[in-house]
């Protein structure tokens, strides 16, 4: 199941008991500022979830499928999510105790 923007503000509202609205401003403030720091090319770090980075993908040659013609491909900075240990045992946990 996806869980969608208006799906964590509406669980984040019930469980604290803050408006709808107020949720809404914080979620997208907070949104903005990761995008922010992807932009200005820095880090950042949660402890116990995980870091959200760039890293540079460099240039290469590809090969278009359906006439196998060489097409150059640019370098380019990717957005990156590497999850802490923390957070992968809880989710390799709570995984494995669906199952």
């Amino acid at each position: 199941m996806t869980k969608t923007r208006s799906d964590i503000i509406a669980n984040i509202s019930k469980g604290t008991g803050i408006p709808v609205k107020e949720v809404r401003s914080v979620v997208e403030a907070f949104l903005e500022e990761v995008k922010e720091v992807y932009c200005s090319n820095n880090r950042i770090e949660f402890r116990g979830f995980g870091v959200f980075g760039n890293k540079f993908r460099k240039g290469r040659i590809g090969r278009n499928p359906r006439t196998n013609q060489e097409v150059k491909i640019p370098g380019r900075w990717m957005p990156t999510f590497k999850p802490s240990k923390v957070l992968k045992r809880e989710v390799e946990n709570k995984v494995f105790a669906e199952d």
